[in-house]
This record gives structure tokens, C-alpha cells and sequence, in this order.
């Protein structure tokens, strides 16, 4: 399977760099924020999970350890050489069709915000045709200010920083931004491209798709739990 670099992305930094601007041994060392706890928050116990872009798994590892199946699909061997105690599937979003259905399809990492609109319908789809009669997908979207308040930056409490550094209008409604994650020892950074959705923009998106938000997971509204609005 080749790929090829996205229109907009690139990655700089050592190791292998994915088709989106991703370095490999960067997301080794990044760790997980609070998404395993919203997840689980939200998923059934012992659910079978759907994880849409795993990358290495940080995510998926602790999903396994509290006790959920997750399948991981990752269009990158580099990435999922790292996840452990997975099934893994190698392949892109957008075509993948495995002809079975999940208790919880996850589509984090802000894809849901990705500059081709036809790209982000293919997500959706891709979600919906996941998904179990009576399940659902769990979103990651940007948050309010994610395009606005820039540069801004933090320090991991692991000790590096992670700044966005720009961001720059690259055609209607569509930013190209840059991230730069800075080490002791190296730093890496990553230009792709994001288009910002309103929350109305964002739900008139989930309904084209055949989905709708079944209710805002977070207080900053950044998690959705989105469920079938009907099955053909």
C-alpha cells in the first residue's frame, strides 16, 4: 500500500513522516490527555470499539487496559507497529468497509475538521458504516478558539512544548496551520491543513452524513456522542 503525501501536509523532524504531516516517533513520546476517560465515560463496559486514526495507540492502550476490544485503523505500518494488544487494519478512513459493526466508532484527533469537504463526508460515512444498531460514534472536534487564539503554546508536564505557531487562511474557509512540538533533544513540527465549523456547521455536516449529535460529552464541547438518524 503506498502512500502519498496530502495536498497541504507535511511533517519535518527525524523518523518516518505519514501521508498528514505526522512523525512516528513524535506520537511515541506525546502522551494521552483525557480522551480514555471521556471514552469510557461514554462506552458501554467490554464494548467493542472502532478506533478510526489509532496512530501508535495512545489511546487505544489504555482503552484495552479498562477493559475494552478495540480494533485500530491506521493507513500508516510505521504507527500501528506500535499498538499493542489491538486488532489492527491497515488502511485509510475513507475506503475502509470491513462489513462489520461496532458498538463505538471513534473519529478523534479533530479529523471531523479536515479542509476537503468531500474528505470529511467520506469520514462520516465511513463512521456510519461502522456503527451497530443501537451504538454510536464519539467525535473529537476543535475547540471554539482553536483558530483565533494563535500563537499559544504549553508545556507539557513531561517537559516539552507544544505551540501552534500560525495560522494562515489558504483558500475559502480552509487554514493551513502549523504545529511545532518542541524536545530537549529535537523538535518536530507539522503543517496540515483545517477548515473551523461552527457547532451549526459542524451538526449540518453529521446530517448529510446521516448522523446526528445525540448530546455534547464535555463542557467545552469539544466531545460528541453522534448516533444514526436512520437505518436504510
Amino acid at each position: 500500500m503506498s502512500m502519498q503525501t496530502r495536498e497541504g501536509h507535511e511533517g519535518t523532524g527525524p523518523g518516518a513522516i505519514t501521508p498528514d504531516g505526522c512523525a512516528v516517533e513524535l506520537y511515541e513520546r506525546l502522551s494521552v490527555g483525557d480522551e480514555p476517560e471521556v471514552i469510557a465515560a461514554a462506552a458501554p463496559e467490554g464494548a467493542r470499539i472502532l478506533e478510526l486514526g489509532s496512530g501508535v495507540g495512545r489511546v487505544t492502550h489504555p482503552l484495552i487496559e479498562r477493559g475494552f476490544e478495540v480494533t485500530a485503523v491506521d493507513e500508516s505500518a510505521e504507527m500501528l507497529e506500535r499498538v499493542r494488544g489491538a486488532r489492527t487494519v491497515r488502511g485509510s478512513i475513507e475506503e475502509l468497509d470491513l462489513r462489520e459493526r461496532f458498538d463505538v466508532v471513534l473519529l478523534a484527533s479533530f479529523l471531523v475538521h479536515t479542509g476537503n469537504v468531500e474528505l470529511r463526508r467520506q469520514l462520516l460515512d465511513a463512521c456510519l458504516r461502522h456503527v451497530a444498531d443501537g451504538g454510536f460514534v464519539l467525535i473529537q472536534r476543535e475547540g471554539e478558539d482553536y483558530h483565533t487564539n494563535v500563537p499559544r503554546e504549553r508545556v507539557d508536564p513531561n517537559g516539552f512544548t507544544i505551540r501552534i505557531a500560525s495560522v494562515e487562511p489558504v483558500e475559502d474557509g480552509v487554514n493551513s496551520i502549523r504545529a511545532e512540538y518542541v524536545f530537549p533533544d529535537v523538535t518536530w513540527t507539522q503543517t496540515f491543513r483545517a477548515r473551523p465549523l461552527t457547532e451549526e456547521q459542524f451538526e449540518e455536516a453529521l446530517g448529510e452524513a446521516g448522523l446526528k449529535v445525540d448530546r455534547y460529552l464535555t463542557e467545552d464541547r469539544t466531545w460528541v456522542k453522534a448516533v444514526p438518524v436512520q437505518r436504510c
